[in-house]
């Protein structure tokens, strides 16, 4: 199978496509891999460094259902019509397309399938189910600074399971780890006040 950055301009930008893409869309791009690819997708907006308002709430709450699903060992997803049917504009998505290629080929570029048992065994899938739901929620979360990292962790994480590259995978674990540690710091901080890790950076990077 081409990679997925080959996958994607070919799908959204090379073939006829409506004014509109739904999630239903996207399902019909691959039978192989499919809750990777859906993962890196849904992930891609809010992992960008561009805004994506609107994206993060939705999009956590179709990664946190597919998530339960990799968990409990299923091979193919299913989500609530309601959540299939949902669509956005096809400029919208080739915009992050455009946006996320680059980077995705850059990782693309480093990937091979090896540590495969990490994304196909059953305790791999449950430990990569457990982490993007757990990252999900934090961006289900409207609270700023909770969104980017976890999506990241989703984005990496969710592309070494589409490569069966269990390294890339742990990678991706890495990064969510960062993301839960980001999260938590900020809520200590509304909730008990003084300064989160966000904050910590910001200064650090202001002198």
């Amino acid at each position: 199978m081409a990679k997925l950055s080959v996958e994607l301009n070919r799908y959204f930008f090379e073939e006829a496509r409506g004014e509109k893409v739904s999630l239903g869309d996207i399902f019909a791009l691959t039978e192989e891999r499919i809750f990777g690819l859906l993962f890196v997708i849904l992930a891609l907006p809010s992992a960008l460094p561009v805004p994506a308002p609107g994206y993060s709430i939705p999009f956590g709450i179709a990664m946190f259902f597919l998530a339960i699903q990799l968990i409990l060992g299923r091979d193919r997803p299913w989500l609530p019509e309601k959540i299939i049917k949902g669509s956005m504009p096809l400029t919208t998505v080739q915009k992050f397309i455009t946006k996320g290629t680059p980077w995705l080929r850059r990782i693309e570029a480093l990937t091979t399938p090896r540590l495969t048992y990490i994304c196909t065994s059953p305790g791999g899938k449950v430990l990569i189910g457990v982490a993007i739901a757990l990252m999900s929620i934090s961006m289900m979360i409207p609270i700023p600074g909770t969104n980017t990292l976890p999506a990241m962790g989703i984005f990496v994480t969710g592309l070494g399971l589409f490569e069966d590259d269990g390294i890339i995978s742990l990678i991706g674990l890495l990064v969510c780890a960062l993301g839960a540690t980001l999260s938590i710091s900020i809520f200590i901080a509304i909730i008990w006040g003084g300064s989160s890790l966000l904050d910590i950076i910001r200064e650090s990077l202001a002198k």
